[in-house]
């Protein structure tokens, strides 16, 4: 897709405007970095066509692609595109219509449903997440593992939104964690158990003044500054090293994990939802196939 050229002015406006809006809103790195470029070979799809305007694009436009799309070589490997792939490409295209009637008063209508996923979601058990807690050294990185893993399993963060925590975000008196910049913009109270309030308490008064942080942010590094995604996530990875677990597990598994287990445990879609900073109930059903496997 990084080969193609696009040769119509206001695609390549368009396509970089797209990036810059996803930026604002807060978007994942991932998002940011690989929807332009599937909306690219949309819009390059587009002019192979002789269709050099958005407003022609109509529900049989988003058809026809998908069928082009269905029927293209993978370029890393031999045969079609997994239905994986497709997925992602129709959620691009949705932010893409989004971004287009927020910005430009545009947009077209997409028919086209989700296929069902290659992959099952990969989710930690509840003895697993209990093995990362016993391997965790006593030490000030071990307390800002238990913070770790209090703000992306107890809390259920994305992780953008645990990276950007301050400390005044953490509203002891009411058991809440105030998420101020979740995705899209949208601020949430997400409520803390007694457990999450001791290990974030303990990690800010023993561990935090070790790293003499000139930072308000709530995971600081030992450069003093605000940590990286990357840093967490080599964090976690070391946690799973030593609890001998062999899953694929990203900090984003963690967000699975706790929602799984908070489905299994009786709560309703509608908080998990709530919980998670959902916008929608589509989105948490999800968890239900993963219960039902």
């Amino acid at each position: 897709m990084q080969t193609l050229q696009l040769q119509n002015n206001h695609y390549q406006q368009l396509e970089t405007s797209f990036g810059q809006w996803l930026q604002t809103l807060n978007y994942h790195q991932s998002t940011i970095a690989y929807s332009p470029l599937r909306i690219r070979e949309f819009l390059y799809w587009l002019e192979q066509n002789k269709i050099n305007k958005i407003t022609a694009i109509t529900v049989m436009t988003i058809n026809d692609y998908f069928i082009y799309l269905s029927q293209r070589k993978n370029h890393r490997r031999e045969g079609g595109l997994s239905a994986d792939y497709l997925n992602m490409n129709l959620t691009s295209l949705k932010q893409f219509s989004e971004y287009l009637q927020q910005t430009r008063e545009l947009g077209f209508t997409i028919s086209v449903g989700y296929l069902p996923s290659n992959q099952r979601l990969e989710i930690l058990t509840r003895q697993e997440i209990s093995q990362l807690y016993d391997v965790i050294a006593p030490s000030s990185f071990g307390l800002r593992d238990r913070a770790m893993l209090a703000v992306y399993y107890g809390c259920g963060l994305r992780r953008n939104e645990g990276v950007q925590l301050n400390i005044e975000d953490i509203l002891w008196e009411r058991a809440l964690l105030y998420v101020r910049k979740g995705k899209n913009y949208k601020a949430r109270y997400v409520p803390m158990t007694e457990q999450i309030s001791t290990d974030l308490k303990q990690y800010i008064e023993l561990s935090r003044p070790n790293y003499h942080p000139n930072t308000n942010a709530l995971l600081v590094s030992q450069k003093r500054n605000r940590v990286t995604g990357g840093t967490m996530s080599n964090r976690l990875k070391h946690l799973l090293e030593k609890a001998a677990i062999s899953k694929l597990v990203t900090l984003h598994t963690l967000r699975h994990s706790i929602a799984t287990h908070l489905l299994e445990r009786g709560m309703s879609l509608h908080h998990i939802a709530r919980f998670l900073g959902h916008s929608s109930l589509s989105s948490t059903q999800i968890y239900t196939h993963v219960t039902r496997a």
